[in-house]
């Protein structure tokens, strides 16, 4: 949960646009200023394990709906040459009913590298320290002089 109310809505939905979620100190969107609309690029730098891996995703559709829940995000997939094969989702969506603003990460994956198979274990523990890390972003880009709410985190 980021907040509620439209000012946190649109202040989330400008963080995501510009990549906030992916500024964690060690993961970063390359470029940076990446355009978020199908078709584009993006190559994801990450530190992990003592070193740092550059992987390719494309971004396959963007969510921009109206209504009584109001959504906007935004779906990429891996591309050849990824560590991982998989997609994910990331979502800011208002529930103008209950007024609150909730960011979701929605992902599935598996190893594309005999690396990633082998250290399996690092991986879903990195993937979950993604999450946390990014929600937490989320969370101080749209409510800067709040303090941090725990991160509800569902992992199949």
């Amino acid at each position: 949960m980021l907040g509620s109310g439209e000012p946190i809505f649109l202040a989330a939905k400008a963080a995501l646009q510009r990549w906030e979620h992916f500024r964690l100190g060690w993961v970063e969107p390359w470029p940076p200023e990446t355009l978020i609309q199908s078709g584009e690029v993006v190559a994801i730098l990450a530190w992990t394990a003592g070193l740092w891996t550059l992987n390719c995703c494309r971004i396959v559709y963007v969510l921009d709906e109206a209504g009584p829940i109001k959504r906007f995000g935004f779906a990429y997939g891996t591309l050849p040459g990824h560590v991982e094969s998989g997609e994910e989702l990331f979502r800011i969506e208002w529930d103008q009913n209950t007024n609150i603003v909730w960011y979701d990460i929605l992902a599935f994956s598996c190893p594309n590298h005999f690396l990633t198979r082998l250290g399996y274990p690092l991986v879903r523990h990195t993937q979950k320290r993604f999450g946390r890390d990014s929600a937490a972003a989320m969370f101080r880009a749209v409510n800067s002089v709040l303090s941090l709410p725990e991160v509800c985190q569902s992992t199949g």
